[in-house]
């Protein structure tokens, strides 16, 4: 009987020490969050095609690669409205019923349009074991580090002055930066402006701002691009065919470089760049055959471009951001539910977003605020190479980037 009752106390104990996560299952480091392969699931907002299609299709990826939780799987995907400035609390309500899941251990939103950091805060007064991350938010640095487990952004920064350093190698005298007052109050968005400005002056390129149409207004998405086609020509016109241009939105990029094939001009590479973002429509080109395939995906864009516009002329990043944001960011937290990955280690983030990368050279680091100096835990800036169409990589990530950039301070517009 003794040796019964001490038998049972030590599996008590035992059992105690693992639930408690003293025992080997205990999570492998600080910041891991353990959890059982296909005993949670995972939720994904994007928006749809006809604003990030890229976002939609990383989303895709991680269905085809670990499964719908509505069947069996791991992965929930949900898209936010077209119209999401006008309909946050549609946004914020869908981003939070992911949490109603019992088995929901991490959402992920990309883009973070407006609201995302409110769902987030949400989320964690229901279920503070959930984690949140955000690719490409919307919303001011600190807003969104306030309720984010991660955020990632394309480096708004260093490519303030990349994009404009590219468009001067391409033979570029003008650079036009189109945009509209929604973007510009956005401190990145705005911060890039500013420094893409300082940029050209120092580099010896005019800089030009030009307002477009908010897709997300009353003239929606189809007056927005039908403006950008009907400016080209003029803007061709007056500042000439060696002018680099850039726009802040995703709708934009399509009719812009449809005409910038036709009238001239350079494109170094999108908001968001992926082959992908507007190279399609704008050239007519069927890649069906090459879906999920970036590598063929390139190649096949790159042909066709060099063959109808000319080559170096037209830029992108070898493989689509939105894209591995989306996947990037699902793997990076299964990795984390899985025990292999740390929240908050950016190697192993990197590592994540890597697997949908092969062969690409990324840069980057967190985000520091320009008025206070802090460097942010939470928020990772990223980019990589631009790959210029018919010539190849230009090592943007090499680049000594002056330090005054990273000094000056977002003064709204």
């Amino acid at each position: 009987m003794k040796k019964m009752l001490t038998l049972a106390a030590v599996l008590l104990c035992t059992a105690a020490m693992v639930f408690a996560g003293g025992g080997k299952e205990a999570a492998p480091t600080k910041n891991s969050v353990s959890t059982k392969s296909g005993t949670y699931h995972i939720g994904i907002v994007t928006g749809t095609v006809s604003q990030s299609e890229d976002d939609l299709r990383g989303a895709e990826e991680l269905i085809a690669r670990y499964g719908k939780a509505s069947e069996g799987g791991v992965i929930q995907h949900v898209t936010y409205p077209d119209d999401f400035m006008s309909q946050q609390e549609t946004t914020i309500s869908q981003i939070v019923a992911l949490a109603d899941d019992p088995l929901m251990k991490a959402i992920i939103v990309n883009q973070g349009v407006p609201g995302t950091s409110e769902a987030f805060k949400r989320v964690k007064e229901k279920r503070p074991d959930i984690m949140c991350f955000a690719g490409e938010p919307h919303e001011d640095p600190l807003v969104i580090q306030s309720a984010a487990d991660m955020a990632v952004s394309a480096d708004f920064m260093s490519r303030g002055y990349t994009i404009p350093y590219v468009a001067r190698e391409l033979g570029a005298k003008t650079f036009i930066h189109i945009s509209f007052p929604r973007h510009m109050s956005y401190e990145s968005l705005g911060l890039r402006r500013q420094i893409m400005e300082a940029a050209c002056n120092d580099l010896g390129l005019q800089f030009v701002f030009e307002t477009a149409p908010d897709p997300t207004s009353d003239v929606g998405v189809a007056g927005a691009q039908q403006f950008i086609l009907e400016k080209v020509p003029q803007w061709i016109e007056k500042y000439g065919k060696e002018t680099a241009f850039f726009c802040t939105n995703d709708a934009h990029t399509e009719p812009l470089l449809k005409q910038l094939a036709v009238y001239g001009g350079m494109f170094v590479e999108a908001d968001l760049p992926s082959p992908l973002m507007g190279y399609p429509g704008a050239f007519g080109i069927d890649l069906s055959a090459e879906a999920g395939n970036f590598p063929a995906i390139l190649k096949k864009v790159e042909s066709t471009v060099v063959e109808k516009a000319g080559a170096n002329r037209f830029g992108t990043w070898a493989y689509s951001y939105g894209f591995t944001v989306s996947a990037g960011l699902g793997e990076y937290a299964k990795r984390i539910l899985d025990g292999t990955a740390e929240l908050g280690n950016r190697a192993d983030l990197f590592k994540a977003l890597g697997e949908f990368t092969p062969g690409a050279s990324w840069n980057g680091n967190y985000y520091i605020d320009a008025n206070t100096g802090v460097r942010a835990k939470n928020q990772l800036l990223i980019y990589m190479d631009t790959y210029v169409l018919g010539t190849g990589y230009i090592h943007t990530t090499e680049l000594e980037i002056p330090e005054k950039y990273f000094d000056i301070k977002f003064s709204q517009q």
